[in-house]
């Protein structure tokens, strides 16, 4: 599978999955998780779905509640899902980054001195 940006790392001394340096998926290391389980990041919209449609492949425990993630069983998934579900972690994280990034640029032009901010001049 070739996601863009994505290499192989930890997280919390596990093997992970990451995008330009954010978590997109890793085997959990709470112990709150099933063995065999992956932890891959998501919304929460996303993830109550998942959770509805699949609730003997996707899984939650009260230590991820207030996570951007869901839990997989591996031996409940096929490698297209698994595939399909890592397409939809990396366009999460990805324009996560793009939206916190964003706020930053918005959050320094406000902040900046007024001699610093460049003037709009109608065309």
């Amino acid at each position: 599978m070739a996601l863009p940006g994505v290499e192989e790392s930890t997280a919390y001394g596990s093997p992970a999955l990451k995008v330009r340096g954010k978590l997109l998926a890793c085997v959990p290391a709470n112990r709150s998780a099933e063995p065999g389980s992956l932890m891959v990041r998501v919304g929460f919209d996303d993830r109550a779905e998942l959770l509805a449609a699949a609730p003997d492949v996707y899984y939650v425990t009260d230590h991820y509640l207030r996570y951007t993630a869901v839990l997989v069983r591996l031996s409940r998934v096929t490698p297209d899902v698994l595939r399909d579900l890592l397409d939809i972690a990396h366009k999460f994280v990805t324009a996560e980054a793009a939206r916190r990034s964003l706020l930053r640029h918005h959050r320094k032009a406000k902040d900046a001195p007024p001699s610093a901010a460049k003037q709009y001049e109608p065309m």
